[in-house]
């Protein structure tokens, strides 16, 4: 059984809106210019009526942003877990409510007593340091995927990102093949968001990685490396700069990591040489 994905809660479109603005030129000129923009509107993220979070994200593929989330906070361990998800708007923003199988609800109750608020960054209302960073899964497969595939995937990802072409203003994450070609892509103006939303959109379709790799646009934070890790994802590559605590946790649990990933060059490693500043 899969999680519910006949569910018309998705907006994709209405990510982005059209907006007027003034432009400044250097030669004292003022003119009119209508550009899209990102659409940021907060989630409120129920879990079988527990409030518990609140995000900022884009409005579209919702449904995939629910099991991703749900499967990165390891409240699930497979979409089919996911019950339910109903989404209402209101003026304020959206609320997201999830209902999980009860199979899950010992978990979901044990998480919750670990948190007191939470944020967007992940860190933010955790009752301990234990809590902040959990053990993960070792990565026990490995990409089929070699440098040239990579760089075909760079090439070839601005061509996937339409919400991007029109706002300049949001992340990707995409599913690579072994040999490069972007097989599923997620947007959103969050970078963890658009990573939930590519592991949702995949755990509802069954979909693994099959020797592939995920590429995201934007800088590689621990909590991107960690959602790799849950997800069995075998190499995920950025095309920013990694944090030390990526690197560290990417070494911990053997996923292969690239990070300043671009079209002539890219990072693989990560190995400290010297001592902790």
């Amino acid at each position: 059984m899969d999680a519910p994905d006949d569910i018309d809660i998705d907006d994709t479109a209405a990510a982005g809106m059209r907006v007027r603005f003034d432009a400044r030129h250097p030669d004292g000129r003022r003119t009119s210019v209508d550009r899209d923009v990102a659409v940021e509107r907060p989630i409120a993220i129920e879990f079988n009526g527990i409030g518990y979070a609140v995000m900022m994200a884009s409005p579209g593929d919702a449904g995939d942003f629910a099991v991703g989330f749900a499967l990165g906070e390891r409240l699930i361990d497979r979409a089919a877990q996911v019950v339910d998800i109903d989404r209402r708007r209101t003026e304020r923003g959206d609320l997201l409510r999830i209902t999980l199988a009860d199979e899950c609800v010992a978990s979901l109750h044990d998480r919750v007593r670990h948190r007191i608020s939470e944020s967007s960054c992940g860190l933010c209302g955790i009752e301990n340091l234990e809590q902040a960073l959990r053990p993960l899964p070792p990565v026990t497969h490995q990409s089929d995927a070699d440098d040239a595939a990579i760089f075909v995937a760079l090439a070839a990802i601005r061509d996937h990102q339409p919400l991007s072409r029109r706002t300049g203003a949001v992340h990707a994450a995409a599913w690579c093949g072994a040999d490069g070609a972007i097989l599923l892509l997620r947007e959103d103006v969050g970078r963890h968001n658009a990573f939930d939303k590519l592991i949702g959109a995949m755990a509802r379709r069954a979909r693994r990685w099959d020797g592939g790799f995920a590429l995201l646009t934007s800088r590689c934070s621990y909590e991107l490396v960690e959602k790799a890790a849950i997800s069995g994802c075998p190499m995920l590559v950025t095309i920013s700069a990694a944090t030390d605590l990526a690197l560290a946790r990417a070494r911990e649990v053997g996923l292969d990591l690239r990070v300043l990933a671009r079209h002539d060059a890219m990072l693989g490693g990560g190995s400290p040489v010297g001592g902790a500043p």
